[in-house]
């Protein structure tokens, strides 16, 4: 093998395993040893909203209630959108089901 291209070889097996640790110390999680397996760095991140926008957003959050249970790590429970169906349009959609429709309902249901 000739010297260049022995160099060339190694420059990029060099390149090859330098790429994937610098693109691993831009990321807000790192390997390390140990018991977790990683380890968490919130400097790392960039932000693309302003701190107004996120103050704002936080101020709208806790207005329509959302905040108590994001607060929590709980779910935000959704809002209705309108009226609901009553009993007797349910059934009629049932009724008014196509065979296709009622295939995959009892596919996505049943898992049969």
């Amino acid at each position: 093998m000739s010297k260049t291209r022995t160099t060339a070889l190694f420059s990029l097996l060099a390149a090859v395993l330098v790429v994937p640790a610098a693109a691993q110390a831009s990321s807000l999680w790192h390997p390390a040893p140990g018991e977790q397996g990683f380890t968490f760095h919130p400097d790392h991140s960039t932000s693309t909203k302003t701190r107004a926008e996120v103050l704002r957003e936080l101020e709208q959050a806790k207005a329509d209630g959302s905040y108590f249970y994001l607060q929590r790590g709980l779910a935000v429970p959704s809002r209705a959108s309108g009226p609901g169906k009553t009993r007797a349009e349910v059934l009629k959609e049932l009724v008014d089901m196509t065979p296709t429709e009622r295939a995959y309902m009892n596919e996505l249901y049943s898992g049969s």
